[in-house]
């Protein structure tokens, strides 16, 4: 039985911004910019109170709240603050999966320090956080990854709930069907329609009917409602993808100036491989029109090794008359389906070497088993 905790930091910029301006503290705070097409990429537990959000358009959240703070995003702030989490989540454990910068998942099976009891670990993990950033997170505690996510959004904000294996099915039969991980809210509207609302009622399903209804998120559901979820705590991830994108203040229906904001966001996300030592075969333009319609056209070659290479060829990609006719509201630009770099091969080359002497493989244990795909 595997002991697993699930850490998120409670509403983590603006939180940040509120502990490094006094003046922020106990009132609405909005980390985001200001303007007609911004979004709030995170909110103070006093501004949700007015209905304020993640992701909600900035000129609603004013809307909702005339006397909202907008803090302009400090991500460098941001990157350190997580740095330290993290030292503090490896002082207990090497297996921690990083989500993003405020979440992780860590596997306490065996800990490297602390007590036997993952709870009592969170616990110390919670406060040690605390102490060390004077910031709150909220933890949850189970014995798979999904239960573990599950319950740390139970209690927010600096929340702590666990969920015990003879525990596990009662609760999801009781869950509401839009607090499923996964579930969004077109899937939700789509359940209700169908008549399921509870964890419960998913179960009533087979797996085929799952399936022949949300694809291979029906498989998903079938394990996670029943408390079935293998996938092991990866510590590191490899990006799939390397890309960059740009929202306008004003609809752009020029094609010279679409040209000169791709080049500006091929550069950024060429920076971006650059630092992570990334080539890759295929390149994706977005693009988004006035109307909110979004296309992406994806162009797969051989290796991509020079910047004038990304530009020559997302601008092959572009819709030209739908953006004279329609106006663009935002583009983004994606390098992805990399090989090997020249590091990963020379590792991958001593360690073959380093078996070819050995004839008795468990090929199960050598590769490890297919992660199931959520």
């Amino acid at each position: 039985m595997r002991k697993i905790i699930h850490i998120d930091m409670d509403s983590f910029f603006a939180s940040v911004e509120q502990r490094d301006f006094p003046e922020y503290k106990g009132k609405p705070v909005a980390v985001g910019r200001l303007g007609p097409r911004s979004v709030v990429a995170a909110a103070s537990y006093e501004a949700r109170k007015f209905g304020v959000y993640s992701a909600m358009p900035m000129s609603v959240a004013m809307r909702k709240c005339p006397h909202l703070i907008v803090a302009y995003p400090r991500f460098e702030a941001y990157k350190e603050v997580s740095a330290q989490i993290r030292e503090i989540f490896h002082e207990y454990t090497d297996l921690v999966e990083p989500l993003s910068l405020d979440e992780a998942y860590l596997d306490v099976t065996e800990a490297k320090k602390g007590p036997a009891s993952a709870s009592l670990i969170a616990m110390e993990i919670k406060e040690a956080i605390k102490q060390k950033t004077n910031l709150i997170a909220s933890a949850g505690v189970s014995y798979n990854k999904f239960l573990a996510k599950t319950a740390s959004d139970v209690d927010k904000p600096d929340g702590f709930f666990l969920i015990k294996p003879d525990a596990a099915i009662p609760f999801l039969e009781q869950m509401d069907v839009g607090l499923f991980f996964g579930v969004g809210k077109k899937t939700e509207e789509k359940m209700h329609k169908l008549g399921i609302y509870k964890g419960a009622d998913i179960k009533e399903l087979t797996k085929n009917e799952l399936m022949m209804h949300f694809g291979k998120a029906g498989n998903y559901l079938y394990n996670v409602v029943r408390g079935i979820d293998e996938r092991p705590v990866v510590p590191h991830r490899e990006s799939k993808s390397i890309g960059a994108e740009r929202t306008f203040e004003v609809d752009i229906n020029d094609l010279s100036v679409i040209n000169e904001k791709l080049s500006e966001i091929s550069d950024i996300m060429w920076s971006r491989c650059i630092a992570k030592n990334k080539i890759g075969k295929t390149l994706t333009l977005k693009v988004r029109f006035s109307d909110f319609t979004t296309i992406t056209r994806s162009h797969t070659n051989q290796n991509i090794y020079t910047k004038d290479e990304v530009i020559n060829t997302i601008q092959k990609l572009l819709p030209k008359d739908k953006i004279i006719e329609s106006g663009v509201r935002l583009l983004g630009v994606t390098l992805s389906n990399f090989p090997f770099t020249n590091a990963e091969i020379s590792r991958g080359e001593n360690e073959i070497a380093s078996l070819q002497l050995e004839f008795d493989f468990n090929w199960d244990e050598l590769w490890g088993s297919k992660e199931r795909m959520l």
